[in-house]
């Protein structure tokens, strides 16, 4: 049978103070700095664990009874993580994190959610695990273009049995809206016969993205609607037409502004 653990929030401490209250007595246990914990339920303690929660450490004597429908685990965790961190530059974020050790650790699935009430975790990913290491292992995601919004993290690690163990980061990660106006040069530039242009917009309004021929005739339309502050990403399909120079324009109208730039890109098949 797999085992399963509650996902929780998780807090990194060098030295950490574990407390459990049992039927009145406060029983502690001391984290050293090499992660050894122990948990001692004193004589004639009443455990009762709830359904879904359980208590883990190196060490458990149980001097007492115990009931429930929870768990009780000892030994080593397979994997200790010393840190999870994130930073963001514009739309992406960079996830960090770093294991003290590992034991039989397949790997992350890393699980990605809006902040927004009744949203719900989705795996974006999958990064490989150390196996079981002794020293220090650094990993590091990023996760690109992504909408303006409020998102929360956190690492499922998994181990070669199916065993796993969630790690949340305790912080929202905030993508703002753009700044500034910005539409990027059409990758890859040649296309054969298919490329994207990123463009951002940092106000709601109308925007259209047309693509001509050196002529200046309209060959197609890649955007026009209604769009609000956000980072955007269009798809230009040249399948239906002839090799050569074409330029793109876009314009931007909202709340008394108005932007526009025309840039060129090279179709070759």
């Amino acid at each position: 049978m797999k085992k399963t653990r509650t996902p929780k929030q998780y807090l990194i401490q060098t030295m950490s103070r574990i407390a459990v209250i049992l039927a009145g007595l406060l029983i502690c246990s001391n984290t050293s700095s090499q992660g050894f914990s122990t948990i001692d339920y004193q004589s004639g303690s009443s455990i009762d664990i709830g359904a879904g929660a359980d208590v883990c450490a190196n060490s458990i004597i149980i001097n007492g009874t115990y009931s429930g429908s929870g768990t009780i685990c000892s030994g080593a965790l397979p994997v200790t993580i010393a840190s999870f961190g994130f930073s963001v530059e514009k739309n992406h974020v960079k996830l960090s994190w770093v294991t003290e050790t590992e034991l039989n650790n397949s790997g992350f699935d890393i699980e990605r959610k809006d902040s927004k009430s009744g949203s719900i975790w989705q795996k974006i990913a999958f990064v490989i695990g150390g196996g079981t290491t002794q020293g220090q292992k650094f990993y590091a995601y990023d996760d690109k273009k992504l909408p303006a919004a409020s998102y929360r993290y956190r690492l499922k690690q998994i181990d070669y049995n199916g065993n796993y163990e969630y790690f949340e980061l305790l912080d929202d990660v905030v993508v703002k809206a753009p700044g500034e106006f910005r539409i990027s040069q059409s990758y890859p530039n040649p296309s054969n016969p298919k490329c994207k242009i990123d463009y951002e917009i940092p106000f709601e309004g109308r925007v259209s993205i047309k693509v001509y021929d050196l002529l200046g005739k309209e060959v197609t339309s890649l955007v026009d609607e209604y769009k609000s502050a956000d980072f955007y990403t269009a798809e230009f399909d040249g399948s239906n037409l002839a090799s050569g120079m074409y330029f793109y324009r876009i314009i931007a109208e909202g709340g008394n502004k108005t932007f526009t730039k025309t840039l060129k890109m090279v179709l070759v098949k």
